[in-house]
């Protein structure tokens, strides 16, 4: 689980810097008030910021697993894998689907929100690995 969990967090980490600089160069100079709005760029860097939270959790979450209850931390670090993918790209679509054309995914609203409860979930999965290992 480790190595996956590293590889995993690398990757994360590398694509939310990529966006942010994406976000704070070439989509800031896209908003122009009706393709692409101020709120949009907002909601984009929020996807990227959650991203890279959650990839410093998932690194750290490789080298829990031996000191805390190994099965909650590798449980978690899918928590927080699939919160990635569902929270963080369900807002990279949704903030930019004006940009590529996009006009109907609205069926996207709803699965931000699931990569939350992804993401709330491992945080509480840490919490229960770490109190399993002091029993």
């Amino acid at each position: 689980m480790q190595k996956r969990f590293l590889i995993f967090s690398g990757a994360a980490g590398a694509l939310a810097v990529a966006l942010g600089a994406m976000a704070a160069h070439a989509l800031e100079k896209k908003v122009d008030g009706v393709v692409f709005t101020l709120r949009n760029l907002e909601v984009f860097e929020t996807a990227a910021r959650y991203q890279m939270y959650h990839a410093l959790a998932l690194l750290a979450l490789a080298f829990l697993s031996e000191k805390l209850d190994a099965k909650m931390i590798n449980k978690a670090g899918y928590c927080f894998m699939a919160g990635i993918v569902l929270f963080s790209g369900s807002l990279y679509l949704i903030s930019t689907a004006g940009l590529m054309g996009l006009s109907s995914i609205k069926w996207l609203g709803p699965i931000t929100p699931i990569g939350g409860l992804f993401f709330m979930a491992g945080w509480v999965l840490i919490i229960v690995s770490a109190l399993k290992k002091r029993s």
